[in-house]
């Protein structure tokens, strides 16, 4: 009994060391890597399961698929069942692995909530230091799949189908397409090889592709120098108008004009080839989806966005200008002293939901970016002609429509009326 006890302690300690020697030195993987004997010796920490540890080492045999996920990632909970039912149909032969960074305290609380007790059956990896390290990426969900002792390929969920399974396990060419993820902190495509250049500086990068690039997830991200000044902006996997959007708001920003949908004229003869909204996550919409960076000399910063604009109306086949329209709007004037909205101090409050605006030593602006994003009260623009510079106070709790907020508005000496003005709007036409 003593000498049980002593190898059980000696035990539990040499996989303590070997799994802090592994976290400290082993290198991320690439595909056709061999899985190191201490990847596979590593005791990992697990959720939903009776057991607090496990080791890949069991399962060695089969076709491993590590699934990189998060409780907050609508994307990989929608995957699970798919992973189960095939865990299941390839019974034996087929093993898949949830991990997770977030620690077990967090999974333990989402797998009890009620959004978790639909994963009954799952179990993951929590709190993982390790394998992201062996398998680095950027985005969720990522897939690695392992067989034959070899790291065999990195995809998207998406890819995880019987199909693809069974070329596999049969030993046929596989269909799968790599995915290796790609960061943003570097121009998109451009060779890892151009940074070893010491001699050469990237003045000018331009890349607009059409089609969804698997190897990043969507979104926006930024080249800033040092000094924190933007000249570099990166979209990918967004529909074409929303990068005119995007482009649209630094550029009505520079004019002190705040940029909403109400300042967008869509004259596109297919609008939806260029805007959509995806409402689940099986819409074929990734021939539609665009990847758009452009980056500009330093010293050139402040020509970054005009350039974007040129640059993207010439390849893209549409063009986005903007343009002084006579438009009807809801103009906000004042009837009334200025003393009636004049703040009386205070901290800043600026709280603008569906039904309530309040707004407490802040600025009127708020109040009116607010009516434009939001179109519960008017689909027209509003703008601001009171000349109020000084924060105000202003509580429209309760208005529900255009007429209560008029009404809310009388007691603060203001206004709204409907008049006509030449406003700046972002038009955007198909090319001749």
């Amino acid at each position: 009994m003593k000498n049980k006890f002593c190898r059980e302690i000696f035990s539990l300690a040499f996989l303590a060391l070997l799994f802090l020697q592994t976290s400290a030195q082993q290198k991320a993987l690439k595909i056709g890597d061999v899985i190191p004997e201490k990847v596979w010796m590593t005791p990992l920490s697990v959720a939903n399961a009776p057991q607090k540890t496990m080791e890949l080492d069991k399962d060695r045999d089969k076709l491993i698929l590590l699934d990189f996920w998060a409780t907050w990632c609508g994307s990989c909970l929608k995957n699970f069942p798919k992973m189960e039912a095939l865990e299941k149909q390839f019974e034996g032969k087929l093993k898949v692995l949830p991990v997770t960074g977030e620690d077990l305290a967090t999974l333990n609380k989402f797998f009890a909530s009620k959004n978790g007790q639909r994963f009954k059956n799952l179990i993951s990896v929590a709190g993982d230091p390790f394998l992201s390290k062996i398998f680095p990426h950027y985005a969720i969900p990522f897939i690695v799949w392992i067989k034959d002792g070899k790291v065999l390929n990195t995809t998207d969920a998406s890819q995880v189908t019987a199909d693809n399974i069974q070329e596999i396990l049969q030993g046929k060419k596989s269909s799968v397409e790599t995915v290796l993820q790609i960061g943003r902190d570097r121009p998109l495509m451009l060779a890892e090889q151009f940074d070893l250049e010491k001699k050469t500086t990237l003045v000018n990068y331009a890349l607009l592709s059409k089609g969804r690039i698997k190897a990043i997830a969507p979104g926006s991200g930024f080249h800033r120098n040092n000094d924190g000044v933007v000249y570099g902006r990166q979209w990918t996997n967004i529909s074409l108008m929303n990068i005119y959007r995007g482009i649209a708001y630094e550029l009505f920003e520079k004019e002190n004009t705040p940029f909403s949908e109400k300042r967008l004229v869509n004259l596109v003869k297919n609008p939806e080839a260029i805007d959509f909204t995806i409402t689940h996550e099986d819409d074929p919409v990734d021939d539609r989806l665009y990847n758009f960076e452009f980056i500009v000399p330093q010293n050139k910063a402040d020509q970054l966005y005009p350039n974007m604009l040129k640059a993207l109306n010439e390849f893209s086949g549409y063009s986005a200008l903007i343009e002084k329209q006579r438009t009807k709007c809801l103009v906000l004037k004042k009837t009334g002293a200025s003393d009636d909205v004049k703040t009386k101090g205070g901290t800043m409050v600026s709280n603008g939901l569906k039904t309530t605006v309040i707004l407490r030593n802040a600025p009127l602006e708020h109040l009116i970016v607010y009516l434009n994003v939001n179109n519960q009260f008017t689909d027209l623009n509003v703008i601001d002609e009171t000349g109020y510079t000084d924060n105000v106070d202003l509580n429209l709790s309760t208005v529900k429509d255009l007429a209560e907020l008029k009404k809310a508005l009388q007691k603060y000496g203001l206004t709204l009326i409907e008049e006509e003005r030449d406003l700046s709007m972002l038009v955007v036409r198909d090319r001749p």
